[in-house]
C-alpha cells in the first residue's frame, strides 16, 4: 500500500500541467531525433541538457527522461523502414524488422513496437516502483566473475541467432569479438590490431560496425536486386494491425523481454544494447518460432524492443540510488543532478521523494504518450516505402554518413563504415548472418574487461569463477545449452546418415 500512496504522490505530482507539457516536448524530441541514423540517446540527452538547466529538477528529469525513451523508441523506425538502426539498441531490431517491411508489413512492425516499448516501458516501471532498492543491493552483489559468467552466456546464445547453422554463428560471434578488440588494451595501453592507423586507436564505434552491416550492405543488395528488375514491396494500408493469433504470440515476447531487460537496466554499465541482444539471443533459443528468426517474425521484433524500453526505465535505479550511471546516458542524468543541487545515491529516495516518485510516474505518462503520439503515424511513416528507389538510394547513403560523421566528426569513419558495409554484403551471399557478429561486438569487449579483472583479483586463479554461486550456476547453464546443443547435432547428423543409406539401398 505505501509503494500505491507514493506512486499516487508522484502521479499528482507529473499531472501538473508544466510537467506534463515538458514530458511531451521530451518524448517528442527524442523520438524526432531516434529516428536520425547514429544520433542515439545519449546525444539527444546532451542535445536537450542546456535547457534543463533553467527549470525545477523534477520537470528537468522528467524531460531528460522522455528524451531518453523516445529516442530508444524512435531508432527503431529507421531500422524497420530502412534497415538504418536510429539507436545502437535498434540494431537488434533491424534483424527481423526489416524482413517484415519487405513482406510489406512495416504497419503491423512498426505497430508491435509500439505496443512492445510500452509493454516493456510498464514493466520497467513497476520494477523500478518495487523492486528499486533490492535490486540496487542485487547489482551491488555483483562482482566481475558474475558479470563474465553472464556475458558469456548471452555469447553462446547469440551463436544459435543464425539460421545458417551453428558454425556460422559461432564464426560470426568470433569474427565479432575479434572487431571488438581492435584498440588500446585499457589495461596495458598497448595498441592492439590497428595497423598503424591512428583512427583506430579508439576502436570501432558499434555506430559504424551496426550503420555498415546493416545499412550499407542492404542498400548494396537493393540496388543489385532493383538493376534485376524487382520493385518496391506492395504495402498494404489496411493491415497495419496483427492478427489474433499474432497479439497471442506477442503476449509472452514482451514478458521476457522486458524482464530481461529489466534486469540488465539495474545493472550498472550494461545499457540497452546488450539487454536487447541477449532478449534476442534467448527468445530464439526458446521460441516455437526459432526457425523462422532472422526472416521476419513478430515475436522477434517485440522482444529486443521490450528489452530495450525496460532497460531504459531500470537504468535510473543504480543511477538514482547508488550514483552509478546505469549506461552511458545516465552519466548526464547525474551530471544535470548535481547541477541543480541533488547527489544521487542511497539518500536521494528519503531527501527528495517527490522528484523520485515523480519520475516512475512520468513512465506511465510519457509511453502513453508514446503511443498516442507514434500509433497514428504509422501511415505516414510506411508511405516512405513508395519513394522510388532512385530518390531514396541517396537519401538512404547520405543518411549514413551524416550518421557516422557525427560520431568523431571524421571522414574516416565514413570509409570504414562502406568497407564494412561492401564485407556485410559479402557475408551475405554466403549466408552468414550479421546478428552473432553484432552480438560478439556488443558482447566482447565487457567480457575481456571483466575476465581480466576477475584474474587480477584472484591472482590467476580460474576457480574464481566456480567459488561464486552466481557465476558458478551461470557458467553450468552455459555448459548445459553447449551439450545440448552438441547432442542435437550429433542427433541430426545420424538422422541424415541413417535416411540417407536406405535412400541408397
Amino acid at each position: 500500500m505505501e509503494i500505491l500512496a507514493n506512486f499516487a504522490q508522484g502521479l499528482s505530482i507529473v499531472l501538473q500541467p508544466e510537467n506534463l507539457m515538458y514530458c511531451f516536448i521530451g518524448v517528442f524530441l527524442g523520438t524526432f531525433i531516434g529516428v536520425l541514423p547514429g544520433i542515439g540517446s545519449l546525444a539527444a540527452i546532451a542535445m536537450i541538457l542546456p535547457l534543463s538547466f533553467y527549470l525545477d529538477p523534477t520537470s528537468a528529469l522528467v524531460m531528460i527522461a522522455g528524451v531518453y525513451y523516445g529516442a530508444e523508441y524512435g531508432g527503431s523506425i529507421a531500422s524497420i523502414l530502412m534497415n538504418i538502426p536510429g539507436t545502437p539498441a535498434a540494431s537488434i531490431t533491424c534483424i527481423d524488422g526489416y524482413p517484415l517491411a519487405k513482406k510489406g508489413r512495416a504497419g503491423v512492425a512498426l505497430f508491435s513496437t509500439a505496443i512492445a516499448s510500452f509493454g516493456g516501458g510498464m514493466i520497467g516501471m513497476l520494477v523500478m516502483a518495487v523492486l528499486a532498492p533490492s535490486l540496487a543491493q542485487l547489482a551491488l552483489s555483483f562482482g566481475p566473475p558474475d558479470y563474465f559468467a553472464v556475458i558469456l552466456l548471452g555469447l553462446v546464445a547469440a551463436s544459435a541467432v543464425s539460421n545458417g547453422g551453428a558454425l556460422k554463428g559461432i564464426t560470426m560471434v568470433v569474427l565479432g569479438l575479434m572487431l571488438g578488440s581492435i584498440g588500446i588494451d585499457l589495461t596495458t595501453g598497448d595498441q592492439r590490431f590497428t595497423m598503424g592507423i591512428p583512427e583506430l586507436r579508439d576502436g570501432i564505434h558499434i555506430v559504424i560496425v551496426a550503420m555498415g552491416l546493416f545499412g550499407v550492405s542492404e542498400l548494396i543488395a537493393s540496388i543489385r536486386d532493383n538493376k534485376k528488375g524487382s520493385a518496391t514491396q506492395s504495402i498494404d494500408y489496411n493491415d497495419f494491425y496483427p492478427s489474433k493469433s499474432e497479439w497471442k504470440s506477442l503476449f509472452s515476447p514482451i514478458l521476457r523481454g522486458g524482464a530481461i531487460g529489466s534486469f540488465f537496466g539495474a545493472l550498472p554499465g550494461t545499457g540497452q544494447t546488450i539487454a536487447a541482444a541477449i532478449a534476442y539471443a534467448v527468445e530464439k533459443r526458446i521460441s516455437p518460432q526459432k526457425k523462422k528468426f532472422g526472416t521476419g517474425v513478430l515475436p522477434a521484433v517485440a522482444v529486443p524492443e521490450a528489452a530495450n524500453n525496460s532497460a531504459t526505465q531500470t537504468a535510473f535505479i543504480p543511477t538514482l540510488t547508488l550514483g552509478v550511471p546505469g549506461s552511458p546516458p545516465m552519466a548526464l542524468v547525474i551530471g544535470a543532478l548535481m547541477i541543480h543541487g541533488i547527489t544521487p545515491g542511497p539518500r536521494l529516495l528519503t531527501e527528495a521523494p517527490d522528484m523520485f516518485w515523480g519520475l516512475i510516474a512520468s513512465f506511465l505518462i510519457g509511453n502513453i504518450m508514446l503511443l498516442i503520439l507514434n500509433i497514428p503515424l504509422i501511415g505516414i511513416w510506411v508511405r516512405l516505402l513508395q519513394i522510388p528507389y532512385k530518390y531514396m538510394y541517396p537519401t538512404i547513403i547520405v543518411l549514413i554518413c551524416m550518421g557516422v560523421y557525427s560520431l568523431n566528426n571524421n571522414v574516416f569513419d565514413i570509409w570504414l563504415t562502406l568497407i564494412i558495409g561492401a564485407i556485410g554484403y559479402v557475408m551475405r551471399l554466403y549466408k552468414f548472418e550479421p546478428a552473432p557478429l553484432l552480438i560478439g561486438f556488443v558482447l566482447g569487449p565487457l567480457m575481456e574487461e571483466h575476465l581480466r579483472r576477475s584474474m587480477l583479483l584472484s591472482r590467476g586463479d580460474a576457480m574464481v569463477f566456480f567459488e561464486r554461486p552466481i557465476s558458478a550456476t551461470l557458467i553450468a547453464i552455459t555448459v548445459g545449452i553447449l551439450a545440448f546443443t552438441a547432442y542435437k547435432s550429433i542427433s541430426n547428423y545420424r538422422r541424415f546418415k541413417t535416411s540417407s543409406s536406405q535412400l541408397t539401398k
